[in-house]
């Protein structure tokens, strides 16, 4: 069993990925005049690390299967904290953009290797709660990162914020030194691989059926904010506030994964119970005028539920992969990115062309769908 720091370790990592890639939302006006550029502009930081994170993923996660977790992880760390102190010194918008794509690379080799690196080390009876453990750090992350951004940059600059990501990802290779685990010797994972090759065919289809799943429920709550809007004339502040609850949700989803792994024994029959109270809630929420606190319950339900969904699914596809974790487990970030850009477009335009309820229902077949393909072929596999 590994050292008991080490999830907490890992979850720091996975924090500052989540950090990194939202923190930059209250920031654009400061880096705007720091670039002398425009807020527009401005937001290529966000698109250069997003875009280096998704296409660098699949290479990132083969590496970590071929160099090794440990030294992957650890490298990853370093990267991210030196291209964060780095920003900090560039004169121009242009350069900073280059750093932001390193930083998306440091990005694309922590989320895979960190998972990769559980369904390794921890028994598959506890890799849903293990996962979900440690994604509740990424989920800190991403809703408390642009806040604490803003009153960073606030109080001492738009550099204190990526001086706050290095010393955070400093502090997690200098742990991650001591308690992360020595890589498996090759022969063990070449032995994984082998039993695995069997079900090496399926894992395609699990991966395309999570993009439907994931990538439907993420961009169903992208609609969430100008719902709440448009139907309880809420103002910005009151809208930002009463999204967070999704968070929230999120947060307690992926604290109760690993009780909900325990309870129902397979991470199938999980993942399709979670994402069956997804669909409803979510299409209840966007289709059905209700009071505003009912429609908050709603809110905090799908994030829940795709809280619970989301650590499971990782560790179904980790326990298919066999010795390529890490390529499969990158490659599904990919797939994921992908299904939500794919989808909102589609979402958008059945909304604007036959109402806010068609959209709703098509994502949430899409999401029923996709949940069933993937337990269907996971139990072909078994």
């Amino acid at each position: 069993m590994p050292s008991p720091f080490v999830l907490p370790v890992l979850a720091l990592a996975v924090c500052m990925v989540g950090a990194a890639e939202f923190m930059l939302a209250p920031m654009l006006a400061p880096l705007a005049s720091a670039f002398n550029t425009s807020p527009a502009h401005a937001s290529g930081l966000v698109s250069a690390y997003a875009l280096s994170y998704a296409a660098a993923a699949p290479l990132m996660g083969w590496l970590s299967d071929r160099a090794g977790r440990r030294r992957v992880l650890l490298a990853a760390m370093l990267l991210f904290a030196v291209d964060s102190i780095a920003l900090t010194l560039v004169p121009t918008l242009q350069a900073a953009m280059a750093l932001r794509i390193l930083g998306g690379l440091a990005a694309a080799a922590t989320i895979p290797t960190v998972f990769a690196l559980i369904a390794d080390r921890i028994p598959q009876a506890s890799q849903a709660g293990a996962m979900g453990g440690v994604m509740l750090g990424m989920t800190a992350g991403i809703a408390a990162g642009p806040a604490v951004a803003g009153l960073l940059a606030e109080a001492w600059g738009w550099r204190a914020p990526f001086l706050m990501i290095a010393v955070s990802c400093l502090a997690a290779f200098a742990a991650g030194w001591y308690v992360i685990p020595r890589d498996m010797p090759h022969a063990c994972t070449t032995e994984k691989a082998s039993s695995n090759e069997k079900a090496s065919g399926g894992i395609f289809r699990l991966l395309l059926a999570k993009g439907a799943w994931n990538g439907s429920a993420v961009a169903g709550y992208v609609f969430a904010g100008e719902v709440l809007r448009t139907r309880y004339q809420l103002e910005v502040g009151a809208v930002g506030i009463a999204v967070s609850v999704f968070g929230l949700g999120l947060g307690i989803g992926n604290m109760l994964a690993g009780h909900f792994s325990r309870r129902y024994q397979r991470e199938e029959n999980t993942v399709v119970l979670a994402t069956v109270v997804v669909a409803a809630s979510m299409t209840l929420f966007l289709t059905t005028a209700v009071g505003l606190p009912l429609a908050l319950g709603c809110l905090l339900t799908w994030g829940a539920a795709l809280g619970i969904a989301a650590p499971a699914s990782t560790a179904m596809l980790a326990q298919s992969a066999g010795a390529n974790k890490g390529k499969v487990l990158a490659v599904s970030e990919s797939v994921n990115n992908v299904a939500v850009l794919a989808l909102l477009p589609v979402a958008a335009s059945a909304s604007t062309a036959y109402g806010v309820t068609p959209a709703a229902a098509l994502l949430g077949g899409i999401c029923l769908a996709g949940a069933i393909v993937g337990a269907t072929v996971r139990r072909r596999q078994l």
